[in-house]
């Protein structure tokens, strides 16, 4: 892999923040894409090499550096990155997706989430934590202000539900910036299936206290007989300060989840300045 050894040897300390991954974790993860975004010589051209496919994308998601500054890096024009990095992005979700994000799919799989919950945080019956990420894009062509936010940038908004280990269990990024945290998870499978109570969560009498099965989230969302938020600030009391103290430690694995996703992929410090499809 000539790129990624150039890379290494040059310069050590980009390496290790743009790859942030052993050599054996790369070449597995260049096994499973190859079938997909390797391409065939032809009698006009030689094609970009898989690994170096690879290697590009992953630098663009590690440092968020515009195409125009990661084709010097990579040698390859920004034109060939900007058809490179989505095909390789989707095909990166494609091979990884159902074995690093799974949705649970029967009560055993929500019980142990709960455990987890209870052991870590000290939340009962909990199944994840639900937020939304404002992720920054450029203002995409003739939007008018569809994707202006109330933080006042252009983005998309990347919903979220963690379990208690910092996990992605459920991911949506379909609504744009100018939709609220609740709005856009009235929008979501997720939701849908919440409501119809077709998500194989672990019935009533099977709760601890039978108080019933929750997700955990802030004031921005509705409350909802699956939906858990804290107490307004009009109406605390010594009690209901302790319960929006224990709501909050169980909620905010979702909030450090953003933040090492934000931290690894530098991509997310920057407005991504890429077609919304």
């Amino acid at each position: 892999m000539p790129l990624l050894d150039e890379i290494r040897d040059n310069n050590p300390d980009d390496y290790r923040n743009f790859l942030r991954m052993t050599d054996d974790t790369f070449q597995e993860l260049l096994r499973l894409v190859i079938p997909l975004i390797q391409k065939r010589d032809t009698k006009w051209r030689v094609p970009i090499p898989a690994d170096e496919r690879l290697v590009a994308t992953l630098r663009f998601l590690a440092t968020g550096q515009l195409l125009e500054d990661l084709k010097y890096g990579t040698r390859i024009s920004a034109q060939a990155l900007g058809h490179i990095i989505p095909e390789t992005c989707k095909a990166i979700i494609k091979v990884l997706q159902y074995k690093y994000c799974n949705f649970p799919t029967s009560v055993a799989e929500w019980q142990a989430i709960v455990e987890d919950f209870e052991r870590r945080w000290n939340y009962p019956n909990c199944g994840g934590a639900i937020d939304g990420k404002q992720v920054r894009i450029t203002k995409p062509t003739n939007s008018g202000s569809d994707y202006y936010n109330y933080k006042g940038y252009f983005s998309i908004v990347l919903m979220a539900v963690v379990n208690a280990n910092y996990e992605f269990i459920f991911l949506d990024v379909e609504k744009n910036g100018r939709c609220s945290d609740g709005g856009s998870l009235k929008n979501t499978r997720f939701y849908d299936r919440l409501t119809t109570n077709s998500n194989h969560l672990p019935p009533v009498e099977q709760t601890k206290h039978g108080l019933g099965f929750v997700f955990v989230a802030d004031e921005a969302f509705a409350l909802l007989e699956h939906i858990m938020k804290p107490y307004p600030q009009r109406v605390l009391n010594h009690d209901r300060r302790i319960f929006n103290y224990r709501l909050s430690r169980a909620r905010r694995v979702v909030e450090n989840a953003f933040g090492i996703l934000s931290n690894q992929f530098r991509i997310f410090h920057k407005p991504i300045n890429m077609r919304l499809d």
